[in-house]
């Protein structure tokens, strides 16, 4: 998706109110973000955060689907994700930042949204079904990596989110939201809850150093936004290229090449890419000096984020302090939204 057709969907996005647009992102914190984070979403919710109101969850709840006999894991990642978020340009004053199991109204959310979903359309959810084939559960699911769709619902209805940031494989869960929301809304008469956009990001999913079609930390491919320079550098010299070129005279080809790949996403000389890219196909351009482009490039863009991430790990009260902060703000909107299903429910006695 474009910028221009990005800015489209945020201009047609239904708002709660005709108040200010919200935005809700997040991550699981199952371990350290990498570049396939930051350009995927992170560059793109510091521009967000300016224009917008952005809620962004540190999904540590959800995570405990598929880690809860490593809890430690989950719990120990929640400030590391925290220090990539605030290293990257994430502002805490202008972005809410929230830890999601801090937030029972959204437990709360998810039991009565159960109800309006059956075991048979969360079975058929395509990005459920690819899920659960990647991690090998076949029928001995757990129960609550099933109804995730019913509990993401939850998070995005409690904020009135009218966007939320995906990637494509997503967009499955956007669309069970939204029939969630609908369903609620019809069900009261009330247009309590507001439907979502999903935005997908101009450059979506970042291949895996290897060419793996993912960047994942479980696959060991990943470059981390908090990478030393030596960890840089030792990581590009394996970067994918192109196995065909195999001499300097050779043409080379840009399709699947994952240097290539990775500079048209972080080199800022785009024109000169365009000329070592038309360079490497006619031929004479070798892998090395391609790669070496690539370190330059990393190292740079880099650099300050981990030099800003080090600082800031110095002080862990200030990072507790900020999410506390932006958690109980989350959890003064998120319970407005509570008390409104509820009392459209009739669950409202006192």
């Amino acid at each position: 998706m474009s910028l221009t057709e990005q800015a489209e969907v945020i201009a047609t996005a239904p708002t709660a109110s005709k108040g200010p647009t919200v935005i809700l992102t997040g991550d699981r914190p199952t371990g350290p973000l990498h570049l396939g984070h930051f350009v995927g979403s992170l560059r793109n919710r510091v521009a967000y955060q300016h224009e917008y109101k952005q809620f962004i969850m540190l999904a540590d709840a959800q995570a405990l689907t598929d880690n809860m006999d490593d809890t430690n894991k989950v719990h120990r990642n929640v400030v590391e994700v925290a220090l990539d978020y605030l290293a990257v340009g994430i502002d805490p004053a202008k972005s809410t930042i929230l830890i999601q199991s801090q937030i029972p109204e959204l437990a709360e959310l998810t039991f009565y949204y159960l109800n309006l979903v059956t075991v048979a359309r969360l079975e058929r959810n395509p990005t459920v079904k690819t899920e659960i084939a990647l991690r090998g559960f076949e029928r001995d699911i757990p129960a609550g990596f099933l109804t995730y769709p019913a509990s993401q619902a939850a998070d995005i209805s409690a904020f009135k989110a009218s966007i939320v940031p995906v990637g494509e494989d997503q967009i499955p869960m956007i669309e069970q939201t939204n029939e969630i929301v609908r369903r609620f809304n019809r069900l009261v008469n009330q247009d309590i809850l507001v439907e979502c956009k999903a935005l997908v990001p101009e450059i979506g999913r970042l291949p895996g150093t290897d060419g793996k079609a993912k960047m994942s930390k479980s696959l060991g491919n990943t470059i981390n936004l908090g990478a030393t320079a030596a960890e840089i550098t030792a990581a590009v010299k394996k970067v994918y290229t192109d196995p065909l070129h195999l001499r300097v005279e050779d043409p080379g080809h840009l399709e699947g090449n994952v240097a290539f790949i990775y500079l048209d996403a972080f080199d800022p000389e785009q024109d000169k890419l365009a000329e070592m890219k038309a360079h490497y196909v006619r031929g004479g351009l070798g892998d090395s000096i391609v790669k070496k482009r690539l370190e330059v490039v990393l190292q740079e863009m880099l650099a300050p984020i981990r030099a800003r991430r080090e600082a800031l790990a110095q002080d862990k009260g200030y990072i507790m302090q900020m999410l506390k902060e932006g958690t109980m703000h989350a959890r003064e909107v998120a319970a407005r939204t509570a008390d409104e299903v509820k009392a459209a429910l009739g669950l409202s006695y006192f």
